[in-house]
């Protein structure tokens, strides 16, 4: 058993530092604040290949394994999460192209979406359906050599930038049981019929939009079903899903290293009678469970993802994994604020931030308590 990083894992890991460093950090901030649309660095992401990170080097992404990803959606959340949410769903896309994807699916859409220069998203979440996906009500009817498409899509990320849209529907309503009748259509996104709606406000998670999407008779050909094969959407998601809880995984393990980083600096620069706060017992026990629970994060997350890499199936570890990080980013970025007092509650320093993005963690790519469900039947089950 080796708990370290490879070689070439350090090295992918400091080249992310280093950009995250440089051009995310000085303005993370001002823009979040402002609204900002940060497409300078979502331009230098794509230069830095950042988008191909799940697409094969066949198709010129870079190819890397589940670890690389875990890595890139850390550092990248150590600087401002939302960020990271532009490459999220837009990764777990690639690789459910790369893994479920006809030869002509792949080979249209994953040099496109390697290099940046088309990007996507992936729209499951319904106004009445969210963690009960097979409850769904968008509908995909079969007309000669096209569906016709209608439903409403919501929380959908990238959904303004996103060339093409995955969609989750179902193609046989009256199937028993519900997952047999799903499938999923890959949407060009100015297709008549597809309308995004009205960005939703949120508590956190800005630098990326999450909108409505309204499917109006939409007319797709039959061959843009992902697969090519009706009735395998729903295990097509769910393999995508997997992925995604390692990516929310780590991007919650950012969100806590940060937030541990600043109270750590603060706790050593912060004077209170007489001495710096770090030296007074109170605060220093708070220091101490952040920094275990941090690296017991972060062992659960790469330990997810390397054996994602071995070809396991990891519904277990990955979803211990996203439930377990993303409590701890909510506590860290709690415990971070109380330590700083007043100013964590300040919008001048960051900690208010990283605050607001922590609680997505616990609901995005399943909620905490579906996945509590999951890894107890996963045990039950044998």
């Amino acid at each position: 058993m080796d708990f370290e990083l490879s070689a070439e894992h350090e090295m992918f890991r400091d080249t992310v530092r280093s950009f995250v460093n440089k051009e995310i950090r000085p303005v993370a901030r001002e823009w979040e604040q402002s609204g900002r649309d940060p497409h300078e660095i979502v331009d230098r992401m794509k230069e830095l290949g950042f988008f191909g990170i799940t697409v094969p080097e066949e198709y010129g992404g870079l190819g890397a394994d589940t670890v690389s990803m875990a890595i890139l959606f850390e550092e990248i959340s150590r600087g401002w999460m939302g960020i990271a949410g532009t490459l999220g769903s837009h990764s777990l896309t690639c690789r459910m192209i790369a893994g479920h994807g006809t030869t002509a699916q792949r080979q249209r859409w994953l040099p496109v979406l390697a290099s940046g220069a088309v990007r996507t998203g992936i729209a499951l979440t319904e106004p009445d359906a969210g963690s009960d996906l097979q409850s769904i009500r968008t509908r995909a009817r079969r007309d000669g050599d096209d569906y016709i498409v209608t439903g409403t899509k919501t929380w959908i990320t990238n959904a303004r930038a996103a060339g093409v849209m995955p969609v989750l529907v179902k193609t046989d309503p009256d199937s028993d049981p519900p997952h047999r009748g799903m499938s999923v259509i890959l949407i060009e996104t100015d297709r008549p019929g597809f309308v995004v709606g009205h960005d939703l406000g949120k508590l956190g998670y800005k630098g990326t939009e999450s909108c409505e999407v309204v499917l109006d008779d939409c007319r797709v050909p039959v061959d843009n079903l992902l697969g090519g094969i009706e009735g395998s959407g729903l295990s097509q998601v769910l393999s995508g899903l997997e992925t995604g809880r390692i990516n929310v995984a780590a991007r919650s393990v950012g969100i806590a290293q940060e937030a541990l980083d600043q109270a750590v600096a603060y706790a050593q620069q912060r004077h209170a009678f007489g001495r710096p706060i770090g030296q007074h017992q109170a605060v220093q026990l708070k220091i101490a469970d952040m920094a275990t629970d941090v690296q017991a994060a972060r062992l659960l997350t790469y330990y997810a993802a390397a054996r994602s890499d071995a070809g396991a199936r990891i519904d277990r570890e990955a979803g211990m994994a996203k439930l377990f990080a993303s409590e701890v980013a909510i506590r860290c970025a709690l415990d971070a604020m109380r330590i700083h007092g007043g100013h964590g509650y300040s919008t001048e320093l960051d900690i208010e931030r990283l605050y607001r993005d922590a609680p997505l963690m616990a609901i995005g790519e399943g909620t905490n308590d579906i996945l509590r469900m999951v890894i107890a039947r996963s045990m039950l089950d044998g």
